[in-house]
């Protein structure tokens, strides 16, 4: 319980620190993200281990959260004190921290409409390069003599049916062209193959 307490005030903390230079530019350091992010870091760990933070463990994470509440005010009041009695004034006016909550509440909603127009470009382009690759594929049909045997045939094409069915007219009309075998399962190609080798030899 008490670790769940740290650790929800430890991400409290953690996130004003990282959004103080847009609520209070006058009080923030260059530095202060990456503490700020240390701060969110242990928050985030009291309250994920917080079953397992009992006993001593427990006390030693009181007793550093403490200290760092302590040196945290203290850099706080030394912040404070560096600034003019006009700035101070400013800082403690109504006004102020409207028009900075206003201008945090802008950023954000700029930060969400970006990444949703960032996000639909990604899904529009993956959709279009889906399809695309989707609709250039090739098909592959099994034929008669495929299907019995277990092995996989290309569909021919018609030329090569127009090739195979009128052996006379393609001679006719290349008669120095050799005729173009029809294959149509792996086996012939095999058969081509060792008839191809043994005439070689």
């Amino acid at each position: 319980m008490v670790a769940s307490l740290s650790g929800t005030l430890a991400l409290v903390v953690g996130l004003a620190v990282l959004l103080l230079p847009l609520l209070a530019s006058e009080l923030s350091r260059p530095r202060d993200a990456m503490w700020g992010a240390v701060v969110l870091l242990l928050g985030l760990t009291l309250v994920t281990s917080a079953d397992r933070l009992t006993g001593s463990p427990m006390l030693a994470v009181l007793c550093g959260g403490l200290l760092i509440g302590r040196l945290g005010l203290e850099v706080l009041q030394l912040r404070w004190r560096a600034l003019t009695s006009e700035e101070q004034q400013r800082l403690l006016s109504l006004e102020r921290w409207q028009t900075s909550l206003s201008e945090l509440l802008v950023s954000v909603a700029r930060g969400i409409a970006a990444v949703s127009a960032a996000s639909g470009t990604v899904l529009a382009a993956l959709q279009r390069g889906g399809g695309s690759k989707g609709s250039s594929g090739k098909r592959w049909v099994r034929s008669d003599d495929g299907a019995s045997s277990g092995e996989p045939a290309r569909k021919p094409s018609q030329p090569d049916e127009a090739a195979a069915s009128t052996p006379e007219r393609t001679a006719e009309v290349t008669p120095t062209a050799k005729a173009t075998p029809v294959v149509r399962s792996f086996a012939e190609i095999d058969q081509l193959l060792q008839a191809a080798v043994s005439q070689a030899g």
